[in-house]
């Protein structure tokens, strides 16, 4: 038997903050750089488009909202030209995308992941299960369909926003679908520098670290970088400029032994880092553990996972009559023993 072997790009830059056809612009650049440097996967940081929303960190939600309109219209619409245009890049460069992006549904936001074909076609839409702390006053939740593994010529493929890589029963229900290629995606590691260990690079690249180990998997770790000009947007005082530096790219890749599979970038380069990737080497790592196989006891304990897609209106009628102008994907008909 013969297992995928392939070469992985992480990407390690700022984005073009608070601007999505700058932003497309650039995430297209760095799709064909990859691509030339015989990448045939790429991953992109957490809400890469159009880059995070760190003035929710700096003062009160009320202070943040001067930014608001400008970050809610610059996020990406699916099916919108400029989401077009990344997969026709995906496309065109035969490469397998992970963009992370603030995805826009009508008034609300969510943090999400594009898992995009080398045919540009749309392998997944996932958003992450819980916005973490104060990235609630912007974003929406997902749910239980957002933990799902995807078959593509790579292998099994998944991913999680940032902070999911600290949720052990979201992890375990990754690992328990045989994943073999997860893309953590992180939003940068320059916040509270110093004061707030938690959100520092250590803890946060030893969580995409470990999840390679506990899910027998590699992890490709994308993380971007605060600009000088995001900081001088933002942090409009003193206060502010000690809360938040620039810098902070820590892009990984991981092996399912845990072992880094390249040399890092400096914290304020931009770039991406490479890795070559075989998927021979799961089953090795699997042989000694296997979290949710022969190294499991579900005798003892088990997970239930909820994978019901969490709609928001789901239109019903009298049992067993047709339903006039349902909504896209609804069922036409309620069956009778409901």
């Amino acid at each position: 038997m013969t297992h995928p072997r392939f070469r992985a790009a992480a990407v390690q830059a700022a984005p073009e903050f608070l601007d999505l056809d700058a932003g497309v612009e650039k995430s297209i650049a760095l799709i064909a750089e990859a691509a030339a440097n015989g990448a045939q996967l790429i991953g992109f940081p957490e809400t890469f488009l159009p880059g995070y929303p760190w003035f929710i960190w700096l003062d009160a939600p009320a202070w943040g909202l001067q930014f608001f309109p400008r970050y809610h219209d610059n996020s990406l619409v699916y099916g919108s030209p400029q989401a077009e245009r990344l997969a026709a890049a995906a496309r065109r460069h035969g490469i397998t995308v992970v963009m992370g992006l603030s995805e826009r549904q009508a008034g609300s936001l969510y943090i999400a992941q594009w898992i995009i074909g080398p045919d540009g076609e749309t392998v997944a839409q996932r958003r992450k299960l819980k916005p973490t702390h104060v990235e609630r006053t912007v974003f929406g939740e997902g749910d239980g369909s957002d933990l799902s593994v995807y078959d593509t010529p790579l292998g099994r493929l998944g991913g999680l926003c940032c902070w999911e890589h600290l949720q052990p029963l979201s992890k375990y229900a990754m690992y328990a679908q045989n994943e073999q290629v997860h893309v953590a995606a992180w939003p940068s590691f320059s916040l509270y520098s110093g004061a707030a260990y938690a959100l520092g690079p250590e803890v946060n690249t030893s969580a995409s670290r470990i999840y390679a180990v506990e899910g027998g998997c590699f992890v490709v770790a994308p993380c971007a970088t605060v600009s000088s000009e995001m900081v001088e947007l933002m942090c409009t005082d003193d206060t502010k400029r000690t809360l938040l530096q620039p810098g902070g790219g820590h892009a990984r890749i991981f092996g399912p032994d845990g072992s880094l599979l390249h040399e890092p970038l400096a914290p304020d380069t931009e770039g991406i880092v490479y890795a070559d990737l075989d998927l021979g080497m799961i089953s090795l790592a699997k042989a000694a553990a296997d979290p949710a196989g022969h190294y499991a006891r579900p005798d003892v304990t088990r997970l239930l996972l909820n994978k019901t897609p969490g709609d928001r209106v789901v239109p019903f009628a009298t049992p067993g009559v047709e339903i006039e102008g349902e909504l896209p994907g609804a069922p036409t008909r309620i069956p009778a023993d409901v």
